[in-house]
């Protein structure tokens, strides 16, 4: 869906282990998962499991910057964003119950697949701010990158409130649910999430990303390309992006997307790398196949 928030994230991995209701739905959670990966790693080194879009701790995101002077968490590489977790770790040791450094730490800690870890660090913060709407939509996010979706769900549900809905929280929930094998009703709550903020990209990503996951690739498309031209859409909005057009074989217009926000030696890669998975796997024709079977 950090690439897939993920998401993308996220941009990353979706693990079979986690969606075992269905193998079919499984074995392409976990093949999308690891193209998603590619869009900030040259390999299936990530692993957090909410980067469905663009999405990050509702307050501390992937937007955030840290330390001071670094760009976002998003647009990091993979040395910047081991800085930035000792930096993040060094102040939640002094202080684990800021809320910001604490929500950034596992923001951060989710982007280089220490997903446990990250959850640790949102229990404590959610202990602390046990009715904070924030605090609990980035601890459901956490639970989820752990592989505890049901309980996730409920801890975002619990976050929203029907007289002051949370669009984060709308695009949040969305995300479990795909993550779930409930698209359709992932996508209720993305359509209700852009009537509270229309055209806000992170939204947007995670509809493209929903549609990634069923295959529709010409619809996932359409909603990225209209996302990653509004103002606000981080790096893995185009990420996410340049992997659909890689999965329809334009792998030349896929590496062109990647490398405005990737080195172009990482962009190159990170295509070749989806080139040699697809020519191995004929992985659309092989899990059509199977859902038909």
């Amino acid at each position: 869906m950090r690439a897939f928030e993920p998401s993308n994230r996220s941009a990353a991995s979706l693990e079979a282990g986690a969606y075992a209701r269905s193998g079919t739905r499984a074995r392409r959670l976990a093949l999308a998962g690891c193209f998603l990966t590619l869009a900030l790693l040259a390999g299936c080194n990530q692993t957090s499991r909410m980067h469905t879009g663009s999405i990050g701790p509702s307050t501390a995101s992937s937007t955030t910057t840290a330390p001071r002077g670094e760009p976002a968490l998003s647009e990091m590489t993979t040395d910047q964003l081991a800085n930035a977790v000792r930096a993040y770790g060094a102040r939640y040791e002094g202080n684990p119950k800021d809320k910001a450094n604490g929500l950034a730490f596992a923001s951060a800690l989710q982007m280089t697949g220490r997903n446990e870890q990250s959850l640790a660090v949102m229990r404590q913060v959610a202990i602390a701010h046990p009715d904070d709407r924030d605090v609990l939509a980035a601890y459901g996010k956490a639970l989820a990158a752990a592989g505890d979706l049901p309980k996730a769900l409920e801890t975002v549900r619990r976050a929203q409130t029907p007289d002051r809905p949370d669009w984060r929280l709308m695009s949040t929930e969305g995300a479990v649910l795909d993550q779930l094998g409930q698209p359709e009703k992932a996508r209720v709550l993305y359509e209700r999430a852009l009537v509270l903020q229309p055209n806000e990209p992170s939204i947007l990503s995670n509809l493209g990303m929903s549609y990634l996951l069923s295959k529709d690739l010409p619809k996932s498309e359409t909603y990225l390309a209209r996302a990653v031209k509004l103002p606000g859409a981080d790096a893995r909005v185009r990420q996410n992006l340049a992997l659909v057009m890689g999965l329809q074989g334009r792998f030349d217009e896929a590496e062109r997307t990647a490398s405005a926000v990737l080195s172009p030696d990482e962009a190159k890669a990170n295509v070749a790398y989806l080139r040699q998975m697809l020519s191995q796997k004929n992985t659309w024709s092989e899990l059509a196949a199977e859902d038909r079977g």
